[in-house]
């Protein structure tokens, strides 16, 4: 046995590494990995309320009144169960459970099913007639099966129908209720073909001995369920596989308890040791499954018994006699049972669980219960007694004992078993551990530290002196990192360079430890540094304070370095005024320490050339920059043009009616009246803004202007028209001296008045004109006026 020398801070417990088989328990569609058996005898009642873990439900399976329900008395439902546990196929299998088909009109059945342990993914096969195992149409069957033992009432199990392969006499689509068929192994829509069966409750050359025969129904529409061997209706179904003498699959024995007349329950033969000759996996997997289709029925099962069938060939483990160990009083001692200091003789077996008895009379009289020992009771893995408390742990060959206080130099003794993955149990041996004092506790005390203290904070790189200091004399150390004891520590002190949590453990002269509490070695890590790259003072000749360009820039509880280009080293606020351009560099530390972090290289520049953000305006083209130049219009195209200097690279135009323009010189139409804030912002290569603001007033919409005369008979101002800009509409009427209309026009777009009446040129003199107007804004003009004829 192998004691193990670790305590845990605090109480000083004992631990150590555990060698546990560990098993990977998948469900359904979830990938399995690699595992050894463990489990068997498995037992399960169905009838407190909850399974082990092992058990995988799917479909319409549920626990249901003290049952495992499969089906309920509904139209095309399926349920199924496998355990999720392998088992050797040498070995062979058997299993027991009571089943209740109740409450319907005949349909469908249910199976047992053996399937490959190696199957990545589970799934079941088709249901309706094909009971969950074989396939159905083109739902493909069972995943890795390996055998299927169906139990069908409506009758379709036993024929060819829906892509099964053979049946009662070679196949067909004939119906054979109250069966028991055996199917064999398959994969997708191939195989699972008929291997054998028997007829229950019907006459003809597969039908049992007239005496034997009953049907797999309990009763019919309104029955109920049967859990009372006395009361007719009860079955109960004993499956045994036992590995075929000839060494390739198995002999198949399938016996019912049935009861068909009251207190008289009776066992029937349906399959004796019947061949079954398919080479089987190397590890297999057992399930049930059951299903209805066009008609329906309940099915269910309980006390499920599944077991190993080859007991002659499996031996009990053997155990040891665990003498005179040490166990320190008043902390928690763990030992361990190892699979080389005890007798395994079962292939591949394995420590399952350990089970504490107070005399080997308690052991022999749980002997018989094979579902007892092969749970591994929690009630037997633990024993209190005045002198302390045992505990076995819940897998493997691990087990605890705390003494408690006042019995020094006592000797305790119990009795244990060892069940391995087989439900094999060894006859029983005895655990006798010497109580022993418990050493003083032991403090970690750094050098330079307090007693107090219980961290520190170091640059990487650097150590510290940890002492184990205790009001004992101690014989011997161990020193743990992170948990890990470390190589050659067996003195009172150690000099610590890592970072990680730290603890010493302290024996006496009586080979009893005591362990320390933690000690942290922290090497903090630096906080994430960044600064703005290039850092740039946007005025020739200004300082800049390289701190306002650190993110996160946290003075109170970290410093932070400068390196000029000069290589001079400025910390914190010697960094406030910076003149320089050129390449520096910004490194960080924690205020307690003095390690610096990495630098971080950055570029600061001051410009030289002031940027200076300028523009004017004109109309596009004509030079025309207020009423001077007749004036600016709203339609007007407007040019803006860019003065800037220092170096724009970039412009950015607000013309004040919620328009902008990125480009350097841009044109620009406002469309309506109003006094427009012009704003320029420029921006250099380095990011520096400068902005120039300027008002643009725009008062006219229009204009018109009318001449004084004109000269029909030239080609030269030949027509009378005013000029116009920024008119929509017009009215031009030409009146005589005595008030006659002889013109008249409304097009926008006409050339003028030639002077002419009828087509005959009126002579000179004075005429009068009348004209009405609307500008783009909307304005009501109206202009009248006297003007010349002349020939």
């Amino acid at each position: 046995m192998r004691e193990v020398n670790k305590v845990y801070k605090g109480v000083g417990k004992f631990i150590g590494r555990l060698s546990i088989l560990m098993i990977l328990y998948f469900s359904f569609l979830v990938i399995q990995d690699a595992y050894a058996q463990v489990g068997f005898p498995y037992c399960e009642d169905f009838q407190d309320g909850s399974t082990q873990s092992t058990t995988i439900f799917g479909g319409s399976a549920r626990l249901v009144n003290g049952v495992l329900r499969l089906t309920d008395a509904q139209l095309e439902q399926n349920g199924y169960i496998y355990i999720d546990i392998p088992f050797p196929s040498a070995f062979g299998i058997k299993t027991s459970f009571e089943f209740f088909v109740y409450g319907g009109n005949g349909a469908d059945g249910l199976t047992v099913f053996l399937f490959d342990a190696d199957t990545p993914i589970f799934r079941p096969g088709g249901f309706g007639g094909s009971l969950g195992y074989a396939q159905r149409g083109q739902t493909a069957g069972l995943t890795g099966a390996y055998l299927g033992i169906g139990l069908d009432s409506f009758g379709n199990f036993g024929n060819s129908s829906e892509g099964k392969i053979g049946g009662f006499f070679g196949g067909g689509d004939g119906l054979y209720p109250n069966s028991i068929i055996v199917r064999g192994n398959g994969s997708g829509l191939n195989g699972y073909q008929f291997v054998t069966g028997k007829w229950t409750n019907n006459e003809g050359a597969f039908a049992l001995p007239a005496v034997d025969r009953f049907p797999l129904e309990s009763g019919g529409a309104g029955s109920q369920r049967v859990t009372d061997p006395n009361i007719p209706g009860y079955r109960k179904l004993f499956v045994d596989l036992e590995p075929h003498p000839g060494g390739i699959g198995y002999s198949i024995s399938v016996d019912l308890m049935v009861t068909t007349s009251p207190g008289n329950p009776r066992m029937v033969k349906i399959f004796d040791k019947t061949d079954y000759i398919f080479e089987a996996p190397e590890n297999l997997k057992i399930g049930f499954a059951a299903s209805t289709g066009g008609l329906m029925n309940i099915h269910e099962i309980r006390n499920l018994q599944v077991e190993v069938s080859d007991q002659d060939r499996l031996e009990n483990p053997i155990g040891t006699n665990i003498d005179d160990k040490a166990s320190c009083e008043g902390q928690e001692n763990t030992y361990e049972i190892t699979e080389e200091e005890i007798t395994l003789p079962n292939e591949g077996s394995s420590i399952r669980c350990l089970q504490l008895y107070g005399s080997l009379d308690e052991i022999e009289a749980e002997g018989d219960d094979i579902c007892s020992q092969g749970r591994c009771r929690p009630e037997n893995r633990q024993m209190v007694l005045p002198q302390g408390t045992f505990r076995a742990a819940d897998e493997g060959g691990s087990f605890t004992f705390f003494p408690n206080v006042g019995f020094v130099d006592e000797t305790v003794e119990i009795y244990y078993t060892v069940t391995d993955n087989y439900g094999k149990t060894s006859s029983g041996n005895y655990i006798r551990l010497l109580i022993k004092e418990s050493p003083e506790p032991v403090n970690i005390i750094a050098e330079g530290l307090g007693e107090e203290e219980d961290e520190i904070r170091l640059c990487v790189g650097d150590g510290i002196l940890l002492n184990a200091v205790g009001e004992e004399e101690y014989v011997r150390f161990e020193w743990f990192k992170d948990g890990i004891l470390i190589p050659e520590s067996n003195a009172p002190e150690y000099f610590a360079v890592e970072a990680g949590s730290y603890t010493v453990t302290a024996y006496n002269s009586k080979s009893c430890p005591t362990e320390s509490a933690v000690f942290e070695v922290i090497n903090p890590a630096f906080p994430e540094l960044r600064i703005e790259d290039p850092v740039v003072g946007c005025t020739p000749g200004m300082t800049l304070d390289v701190r306002d360009f650190i993110f996160d820039y946290n003075e109170d509880d970290f410093d932070y370095r400068l390196e000029t280009p000069s290589g001079q080293f400025l910390i914190n606020e010697e960094m406030a005024a910076i003149g320089q351009s050129g390449p520096y560099s910004i490194s960080v530390k924690h205020k307690d320490l003095e390690c610096w972090s990495d630098p971080i290289d950055f570029e600061l520049v001051i410009i030289s050339e002031a940027l200076i953000s300028n523009f004017v305006y004109e109309v596009d083209g004509t030079g025309i920059t207020g009423d001077e130049g007749g004036g600016i219009f709203i339609d007007d195209p407007i040019r803006f043009n860019d003065l800037s200097t220092g170096g724009a690279i970039a412009w950015n135009w607000d013309f004040g009616d919620g328009n902008s323009s990125n480009e350097q010189s841009p044109v620009h139409v406002f469309g309506k009246k109003g006094n427009f804030l012009i704003k320029l912002t420029v921006t250099n290569e380095f990011g520096c803004e400068n902005t120039f603001e300027l008002e643009l007033p725009l008062t006219k919409s229009f204009r018109v202007m009318f001449p004084t005369g004109f000269t029909p008979t030239l080609s030269e101002n030949q027509f009378f028209r005013p000029k116009t800009k920024g008119i929509i509409k017009m009215e031009m009427l030409i009146f005589n001296l005595w008030g006659n209309m002889i013109f008249r026009t409304n097009d926008i777009n006409t050339p003028g008045w030639d002077g002419k009446v009828n087509g005959q040129l009126m002579p000179s003199g004075n005429y009068v004109y009348r004209i009405n107007m609307e500008s783009i804004d909307g304005d009501k003009i109206e202009e009248s006026g006297k003007f010349l004829l002349i020939r």
